[in-house]
């Protein structure tokens, strides 16, 4: 069934009102008629399960038939606190964090970050390029909560979150015991918020780990293979989603 985000001010008792480039992209795009049925999300994890009641100029008039909490969810928020890559790997790093149930994606500039973004104008089109993504991935796994991609920040910025965090991991690859790396994934079942610190392509600087330790953020390994930046995330995502799915 189709699937669309709306905004909660557009929700009454009994009706919602579409507006905006979904109302061109059901009419000519889909073709849907009078009477056929879609899904309206609020993007706060409640689904409502519709008809469409009424074409008019600009907008589209769906008439409620069940309101339900979106199951596709997981119970802990994962946060994702990435190494600002290079080039487009940013891009392929949030869609594959929102697919496997990423709650935020932070990015963040760290010592041996390489990208240098110092034009305001710049980085405010690519965050905006980067939600834009991240809510056609929330689209099309059928999340029921639009992930949020952060601004930019430090990482004695990024620390200080993750150390609020209930439990934060850094993959390192000078950890090791992937014997302790499982214990500590299981551990997270009843955790209300994870954090996973994740270094650009040239890695963490050694005392960037420190600092991390320092508040709690627990360096993991992998495996015996040194991963990609944008590979060791999306690894990590995927180990938690598969341990906290219900």
């Amino acid at each position: 069934m189709q699937r669309f985000y709306i905004e909660s001010t557009n929700i009454s008792d009994t009706t919602i009102r579409i507006e905006g480039a979904d109302v061109n992209h059901i009419k000519n795009v889909l073709r849907m008629k009078i009477g056929e049925k879609l899904i309206a999300c609020d993007g706060q994890g409640i689904d409502y399960c519709c008809i469409i009641a009424e074409f008019e100029k600009d907008n589209i008039i769906l008439s409620i038939s069940e309101r339900k909490k979106t199951d596709t969810e997981l119970p802990a928020k994962l946060i994702l606190f990435q190494g600002l890559p290079k080039k487009d790997k940013m891009e392929l790093i949030v869609q594959k964090a929102v697919e496997l149930g990423a709650y935020e994606i932070v990015p963040v500039m760290m010592k041996r970050t390489i990208v240098k973004l110092e034009d305001k104008k710049k980085e405010q089109k690519k965050l905006e390029r980067w939600q834009a993504i991240a809510e056609g991935a929330a689209k099309q796994s059928g999340r029921g909560f639009i992930p949020r991609v952060h601004e930019i920040v430090s990482y004695q910025e990024a620390i200080k979150m993750a150390s609020e965090c209930d439990l934060s991991i850094l993959p390192y690859e000078c950890a090791s015991g992937i014997n302790e790396t499982r214990a500590l994934i299981n551990q997270s079942k009843g955790k209300d918020s994870i954090g996973i610190m994740i270094g650009p392509e040239g890695g963490f600087a050694e005392d960037e780990v420190d600092l991390a330790k320092e508040h709690g953020i627990i360096p993991v390994t992998l495996g015996k293979r040194i991963l990609r930046t944008e590979t060791a995330g999306l690894t990590i995502l995927s180990y938690l989603m598969l341990t906290l799915e219900e």
